[in-house]
């Protein structure tokens, strides 16, 4: 029985390793490339602790060389997700009543599992099945991912130890209950660390789980799994099915018991997804928590008294790292007349040396895109910006699908602030830069608010404070992560929690304590110590 008020581990952020040639990480993650590839997988679905296979195989790719197969993955129905939900339920009560810190110690040894012996099979899995270079899959699928069940656990027991003042003669508790039913998680493909994150912050507030990845992260998804089996995750707690978005919302979004989901992906589904729990309000339980990160048309501006080098580098990194599929990479800038040629002098320098192919091959800063729907949409963006009047491709351009999904960083001059790719969220290696008067500064503040029904990240580059100020007050909707002088990606958990409005999401903000308080259900209790006995108050007694 526990009797002591425990205190976790300090959390501190998982050193990023460099993979620098020579180093013994580059050798060991080399080595788990080649296990990796020449280790054909099939992955089963993992419900109620169980490895659910099915009739319906399907074959993993390599975005980067789709001819050559990873392995395979059962493929589930609506009969899987109904026994998903199921398992989750039966699990919920042993679950919700273990003590915390048996919960936390599952995470905190999760997070040891992966830094430590499963490091370099969660990078492998992530470059090969994501098509992510080392650096990015290090710094994704290994550090992040641990500093959100390490960091989650300290955030867990901050939400803890909120408690109520109490006046003399009572108590005053509260208590942080897990929600009531069972909790979706719909995650994507492009981070492997909000997949994982996605189901296990539900899990360890004391919910359980059905827990939906995309088809093009499933390869890395099992992993996570290997390593929340090791780490004592008890059967039931999360329940992972491969099958279709519309089949799983079909099941869950009309179960009595739905409780919430955790989602990132598309702004057209989630809204979808809101309206359709809209509908079957009256078919639930509870109001179930609807928490969501969709997106962004993420932006730089700079102002006339930026460092034209800062830029520059900001942006071929903040929009070409992971070939621009984050939901925070900048994908529209605007640079100010006095600093566009430095800096498209040094843009196009940067995208003129940067390698694309393989991640095998660690010189490739590029690598492919996920799949051949993502590249035909892309590709399309592309080739109209070629034919639109008042559009100049200063850089890449060049797409072929013939070995793997490859696109060239490109990047559009536009005469229009407002023309389609400056306002559509393309998630690809394209960015569009707008060329404004250098005198127009506020101007062009207004242009950026206004392009977007996003809000998710945003970039200001000045040297000139009252410049900085004046971007910081007239863009305060149009970025829920906001970067001064600093590229709009690269978000660290404890540092700089995570989220979007607008279109961009609930910014419940994930890998910090706001998120995790969406996932429980307070119960505030009173204890009188001296009970009355006599309904009177003194105010009625006679004169």
């Amino acid at each position: 029985m526990s009797n002591a008020l425990f205190k976790v581990p300090h959390p501190a952020n998982e050193p990023v390793l460099n993979y620098k040639p020579g180093s013994p990480e580059r050798a060991e993650l080399k080595l788990a490339l080649t296990n990796a590839v020449n280790s054909s997988v099939t992955i089963p679905m993992f419900i109620g602790g169980d490895e659910v296979d099915s009739k319906n195989k399907i074959r993993i790719a390599q975005p980067h060389d789709h001819q050559y197969a990873l392995g395979y993955y059962y493929a589930g129905d609506k009969e899987h997700v109904k026994k998903a939900i199921n398992s989750a339920l039966t699990s919920k009560k042993d679950w919700a009543n273990l003590p915390w810190e048996h919960r936390a110690s599952i995470f905190l040894k999760a997070a040891d599992l992966l830094t430590g012996p499963y490091r370099q099979q969660a990078n492998a899995a992530t470059m090969l099945g994501q098509s992510k270079n080392a650096f990015q899959s290090e710094i994704d699928a290994v550090c992040e991912l641990a500093d959100f069940w390490r960091y989650n656990v300290a955030f867990m027991t901050e939400i803890y130890s909120q408690q109520p003042n109490s006046s003399a003669g009572m108590w005053n508790r509260m208590e942080h209950r897990p929600l009531e039913g069972f909790t979706f998680a719909l995650t994507p493909f492009n981070f492997t660390s909000i997949a994982g994150n996605l189901p296990t912050s539900m899990a360890l507030m004391g919910n359980t789980v059905v827990w939906k990845t995309s088809k093009t992260q499933i390869y890395s998804a099992w992993t996570i799994v290997k390593i929340l089996r090791e780490a004592g995750l008890p059967d039931g707690v999360i329940n992972l099915v491969h099958v279709s978005g519309p089949t799983a919302g079909e099941v869950i979004f009309n179960h009595p018991d739905f409780a919430g989901i955790h989602y990132t992906g598309s702004t057209e589904v989630f809204q979808n997804i809101w309206k359709t729990i809209g509908n079957n309000i009256h078919k639930y339980k509870t109001y179930p928590r609807i928490v969501g990160e969709t997106g962004g048309k993420d932006f730089v501006v700079a102002h006339s008294s930026a460092n034209p080098e800062q830029v520059a580098t900001a942006l071929s990194r903040g929009a070409f790292e992971y070939q621009g599929q984050k939901c925070s990479a900048a994908s529209r800038a605007y640079i100010p007349s006095n600093l566009w040629k430095s800096v498209s002098t040094r843009l196009q320098s940067d995208l003129a040396s940067m390698k694309m192919g393989s991640p095998v091959d660690f010189r490739n800063f590029i690598n492919a895109v996920i799949d051949e729907s993502s590249f035909d949409k892309i590709a399309d963006y592309i080739e109209n910006a070629k034919k639109a009047k008042g559009v100049k491709i200063i850089a890449g351009g060049k797409c072929d699908k013939s070995v793997g999904y490859f696109i060239e960083p490109t990047v559009l001059i536009v005469k229009d602030p407002y023309y389609s790719t400056m306002c559509e969220e393309i998630f690809g290696p394209v960015l569009t830069i707008y060329v404004y008067p250098e005198n127009e500064f506020e101007k062009t503040l207004k242009i950026v608010d206004s392009t977007s029904n996003y809000a998710l990240t945003g970039a200001v580059f000045a040297t000139d404070r009252h410049a900085i100020d004046l971007a910081l007050k007239k863009l305060t909707h149009s970025a829920g992560n906001f970067y001064i002088n600093d590229k709009p990606t690269g978000a660290v958990v404890g540092q700089q929690p995570f989220g979007g409005a607008r279109a961009s999401g609930t910014n419940d903000k994930a890998g910090s304590v706001l998120n995790l308080l969406r996932w429980v259900s307070p119960r505030a209790i009173k204890e009188n110590f001296v009970s009355p006995v006599d309904y009177r108050y003194p105010f009625l007694a006679e004169e």
